[in-house]
């Protein structure tokens, strides 16, 4: 098990013992945290700089959950890149490049170290914080993951994420029927409100990270955009799909048409992309 040599001064002097480890990046961010870049950073009390982080999940000696963020993106997209492939990588960000460390874990992971205490939150250290909550740690409450249960903003963007890694699933279940809604006619209400709001972003571009480009096959690009209570998720070459707030469970598809390339082109020249 990789573990970081040390962790900051919050989290203690031990070992934290690596369990996974995420982008936080302009073009790569967890979606379940937010429609944006900036947003997820704000959620995890982080500056939005360009750079981005990489935050580092594991646990500490005692079991204890902790999120250790690093701006050292390179050597986490490395270890990531790793781990996809089946390879081993052992994952010690240097302390200098250590930004925070953070008690919790802000998404949910299945596994956990062998051999120390069930995953945990820290506890407060009554010498740094006498009033602390029990099970809090000082200063700030654990970070964790957002409420499964039920249908709301993370669960619309997860819906998204499978969208585009499954595309052509998804795609298969839709005939060559499905067209795209002209301006002036009266289709679903929402997917109406969505396409107005993307066009929108044309005009006054929206935050980092709330259009993002991504490779498909040939000269296409998978698209994802994001907005006030909806997603969007499209091919560049074919059509678009779109989630909703307020429709629980649906997928909604649009349609090519004579106007939707235009729309996906221009919102792809605003993308932010991988490097």
């Amino acid at each position: 098990m990789p573990t970081t040599d040390e962790l900051t001064e919050e989290a203690g002097d031990g070992a934290l013992y690596v369990l996974t480890a995420v982008l936080l990046t302009p073009a790569r961010f967890p979606s379940v945290l937010g429609d944006d870049y900036p947003e997820v950073c704000g959620a995890l009390g982080l500056d939005p700089c360009d750079a981005g982080y990489g935050l580092v999940l594991g646990q500490d000696e005692e079991g204890a959950r902790w999120t250790v963020v690093t701006d050292d993106v390179s050597l986490v997209a490395c270890a990531i890149a790793a781990w996809d492939c089946g390879m081993e990588y052992d994952l010690s960000p240097d302390e200098r490049s250590v930004v925070a460390s953070l008690p919790g874990w802000p998404l949910a992971v299945a596994v956990a170290v062998p051999g120390i205490p069930a995953p945990h939150d820290p506890r407060p250290d009554p010498e740094l914080d006498p009033e602390a909550a029990d099970g809090a740690a000082p200063g700030r409450l654990p970070l964790a993951p957002p409420d499964a249960d039920g249908w709301g903003p993370a669960q619309r963007r997860l819906g998204a994420d499978e969208i585009a890694l499954q595309w052509a699933t998804w795609r298969e279940q839709i005939g060559d029927e499905v067209t795209f809604v002209p301006a002036g006619e009266k289709p679903h209400a929402g997917v109406r409100r969505v396409l107005e709001e993307a066009r929108a972003y044309l005009e006054s571009p929206p935050p980092p990270g709330r259009i993002r480009s991504a490779f498909a096959s040939g000269d296409a690009r998978t698209l994802r955009a994001d907005g006030p209570g909806w997603s969007l998720v499209a091919r560049t070459d074919d059509i678009a799909f779109v989630l909703l707030d307020e429709a629980p469970g649906e997928v909604l598809p649009v349609g090519r048409g004579p106007e939707l390339p235009a729309l996906l082109n221009a919102l792809d020249r605003l993308a932010v992309r991988p490097h």
